[in-house]
């Protein structure tokens, strides 16, 4: 039996919501603390202090939660705030909520 790890995609964007930045990844809480620390200060997020988590959704496997990243990296900023409020109109920092996991 092969043993398939979920994986979630993401949205952050940064104190004003100028930047959207879209990933993926299988431990969530693990991947928005790299963010928030800047770990890798040369990346697109820490560049542009995205670490804002606005968005997020479980995929049953890895590969799922990569091609929807891809549909939602590919399409526009419009849809991408579509997204975002469809799940968190307000905008919350949704990081306290999964900082536990």
């Amino acid at each position: 039996m092969t043993f398939v790890k979920g994986g979630f995609i993401y949205i952050i964007t940064n104190q004003h919501h100028t930047v959207l930045y879209a990933g993926v990844t299988s431990n969530l809480a693990a991947r928005i603390k790299e963010h928030k620390e800047k770990k890798h200060p040369k990346s697109f997020s820490a560049r542009y202090n995205a670490d804002k988590l606005v968005y997020y959704f479980f995929f049953p496997t890895i590969m799922e939660a990569i091609e929807e990243e891809k549909r939602i990296k590919g399409g526009s900023r419009e849809n991408k705030i579509k997204i975002i409020e469809s799940m968190n109109p307000g905008w919350k920092d949704l990081w306290e909520d999964i900082k536990e996991w």
